[in-house]
């Protein structure tokens, strides 16, 4: 066991664990944080993504002491109260079936807006290749996108996002 000092939704944690524990154990079962789901355990399927340091990463094979350091930002950390406008387009576009995969396919759609604002299907469907819907919501996904992407450009012109 070891301790470790995690920065996570802009709040300090120290927790002990094993240094080869994966991050999303760390953050379903030991800091109780249940919005980041485990779906295949071989980083496979995109249900375990969080953001480190900005970039959308799969958690459940990353070892706690790999991201000592880091900033993580988990689905409760986007928004406390779903007006992330990636969020408000999800729940615009009826994007969740099952809803299963969800948080995963928000934060990869977050990570994605936040470094190009205004992407193309393409881009869209590059960016989230690696995130799997099992009830097919990829339309869905890709129009919600879009969405989002006018409600941050709405919001950064002072109109609200609405």
């Amino acid at each position: 066991m070891a301790q470790y000092q995690l920065w996570i939704n802009k709040k300090s944690y120290t927790v002990d664990v094993e240094p080869q524990m994966p991050l999303l154990w760390v953050i379903r079962d030991v800091l109780e944080m249940t919005g980041t789901k485990y779906g295949c355990g071989m980083a496979q399927c995109g249900a375990c993504t969080v953001h480190l340091d900005g970039v959308a990463t799969k958690t459940c094979v990353l070892p706690v002491s790999a991201v000592i350091g880091k900033q993580i930002t988990t689905i409760e950390g986007l928004s406390e109260d779903r007006t992330h406008p990636v969020q408000k387009a999800w729940i615009e576009e009826q994007v969740p079936q099952c809803g299963y995969c969800q948080s995963g396919q928000i934060m990869a759609a977050s990570a994605l807006l936040a470094k190009n604002p205004n992407p193309s299907d393409a881009e869209i469907d590059v960016a989230m290749q690696g995130n799997i819907c099992r009830c097919g919501t990829y339309q869905r996904v890709r129009q919600a996108i879009h969405v989002a992407s006018e409600l941050m450009k709405k919001e950064s012109n002072g109109q609200g996002g609405k």
